[in-house]
């Protein structure tokens, strides 16, 4: 067998495994309004990975923000669920 098809052999295993591991949320009231209506247009990483820097009233914004500059349909009585979990469980 020619060198280059034993690489590829080789190497497919290795590159089909990447880590994509799906996010758990912290296990709290609010936690499937969340993952309901922001996973429905990002990652939840993006929850862990920012809130060593948002409080209560940066989470406000960023809700505010999906929703009135990138049109996430979030209704309103789901809004300070939302809010309330992540500034909760993943604020400052």
């Amino acid at each position: 067998m020619k060198s280059w098809l034993w690489m590829t052999v080789l190497l497919f295993p290795v590159c089909g495994q990447a880590d994509e591991t799906r996010i758990q949320l912290k296990d709290a009231p609010g936690r499937v309004t969340v993952m309901q209506n922001c996973g429905n247009c990002h990652s939840l990483d993006y929850i862990p990975l920012n809130s060593v820097f948002l409080d209560r009233k940066v989470w406000e914004a960023e809700v505010a923000k999906m929703i009135n500059a990138f049109g996430a349909p979030i209704a309103k009585e789901d809004v300070s669920t939302i809010v309330d979990y992540l500034s909760k469980n993943y604020g400052k």
